[in-house]
């Protein structure tokens, strides 16, 4: 390994011990830049590696809400603002029991790389709490939300930072979001958020958006396959927004979704999640805030596993799409086991860095990046702040095809960073690369900052 990076993964790691998630994407990304690391000795001269991996702003504040019954709770509020080199930071928040600092972090690095793979002027950030959505009323949820937004809204606004949606964030919380901001500020700022309800300022296509462009991606790494999306099975996991948007795609493509998951087991429904009333079904169960994955099994007569992960069922195409480290060594061994070829991530960080490199030490797979592949979420949400600064409401289908060539533009570039490098069809390396370079290149003409 190139010994400034060597240096610059010993230095992150004494410094950031009590955080692994963090910890694990960092050496996941620097791993991957050493040929370009090689060719610039001058970004060791300018620290740009040690620049790049400090955010430049962690904001950390107490957020107190009261329940239904009157009774207040405290949780702790998130955003860090990672690098903002080539625009205003831009970043989901995520409401989730398991948010803490080091995942905050990993999240907000990740998406500083993906933002700038989008092609948009776009920085990286990431935010949340550990606020449990699960189990609350709308009006709790409310309630969080306005006194979540009190904690936030200083450091955010059309030209400084614009949240979005992520785990446990969607359109009815990015509402509330909207609302008590607007009323705080005493004005309305649609860039200030994206994600927003058609009615104030949102964009079609933003709920289908992650999914629907996980699919596009995929479609260019079976182009360049020679292969076919046409009657393709697909292993997924998760049931939300971001699997509702693959499963939908997938049967306009021709392909079925076979797998879904959740926090009690997964559902394998040969048939595929390909009709309407299945598809409807996820936003039913999302809706119902039972978290159970069963439901879809009890209501289509389908096989359930408890306990279980799906990686050990048959298909095409495997592609997580639920959380982090949702694939070990294990689960990937099962993968392998089964032939698969394509291995395309969606969930940021779904795959532990053992599992990853073992995967793609498989001559006949093809691995694909999170951070490439669901980077279609937060390129509709710059394209929504788009809409938004030019007063425009482009149709559904202009946001498609653009959403669909920025994919495109996403993979091809990837490929051609790898090849360029000496590295083959290497799509997670050629991501990190293009990612990178855009980054460093901004960071070195601005000077140290």
């Amino acid at each position: 390994m190139n010994k400034y990076i060597e240096r610059v993964l010993a230095e992150t790691k004494a410094k950031n011990a009590q955080e692994p998630e963090f910890l694990q994407t960092v050496e996941e990304v620097l791993s991957s830049l050493e040929p370009v690391i090689d060719q610039h000795p001058e970004y060791e001269e300018a620290a740009l590696l040690e620049r790049m991996i400090e955010p430049e702003r962690v904001i950390e504040f107490r957020v107190v809400w009261e329940d239904d019954n009157h009774k207040p709770h405290v949780n702790r509020g998130y955003r860090v603002q990672y690098n903002s080199a080539i625009g205003p930071f831009k970043g989901g928040l995520r409401f989730h029991p398991s948010v803490n600092l080091s995942v905050v972090k990993f999240l907000g690095f990740e998406q500083t790389f993906k933002d700038s793979l989008t092609g948009l002027p776009m920085g990286g950030a990431k935010g949340g709490s550990d606020f449990d959505p699960r189990g609350k009323s709308d009006r709790e949820i409310m309630r969080f939300c306005q006194a979540f937004m009190h904690g936030l809204w200083q450091f955010i606004g059309p030209e400084v930072d614009c949240p979005a949606g992520d785990l446990g964030v969607g359109g009815r919380e990015i509402g509330y979001l909207y609302g008590e901001y607007r009323r705080i500020k005493c004005m309305s700022e649609n860039v200030a958020l994206s994600g927003k309800g058609l009615s104030f300022g949102g964009s079609l296509v933003r709920p289908e958006a992650t999914g629907f462009g996980a699919v596009y991606y995929l479609e260019s790494v079976l182009q360049h396959e020679n292969d076919t999306i046409k009657g393709k099975t697909i292993a997924c996991s998760g049931f939300g927004n971001v699997c509702w948007g693959i499963c939908t795609k997938a049967a306009q493509l021709g392909a079925k979704v076979v797998t879904l998951s959740g926090p009690d087991g997964y559902v394998y429904d040969p048939d595929g999640v390909c009709t309407k009333e299945k598809i409807d079904f996820l936003l039913e169960m999302r809706a119902s805030g039972h978290d159970k994955v069963q439901d879809y099994a009890d209501k289509f007569g389908c096989q359930f596993v408890a306990g279980e992960k799906p990686w050990g069922v048959k298909a095409d195409i495997i592609m997580p799409a639920a959380t982090q480290n949702d694939v070990n060594m294990e689960q990937a061994k099962k993968i392998v086991a089964n032939g698969i070829k394509y291995y395309i991530e969606v969930a940021n960080m779904p795959t532990t860095n053992d599992a990853l490199r073992y995967l793609m030490d498989q001559k006949n797979m093809v691995v694909a990046p999170s951070k490439a592949v669901n980077a279609g979420g937060v390129s509709v949400s710059g394209l929504e702040m788009s809409q938004n600064q030019e007063h425009l409401c482009w149709t559904a289908e202009e946001v498609d095809t653009k959403l669909r060539q920025i994919m495109k533009n996403i993979h091809d570039s990837s490929a051609a960073a790898a090849e360029r490098y000496g590295l083959g069809y290497n799509l997670v390396a050629g991501a990190n690369i293009v990612g990178f370079q855009k980054v460093a290149d901004a960071m070195m003409a601005q000077g140290w900052v």
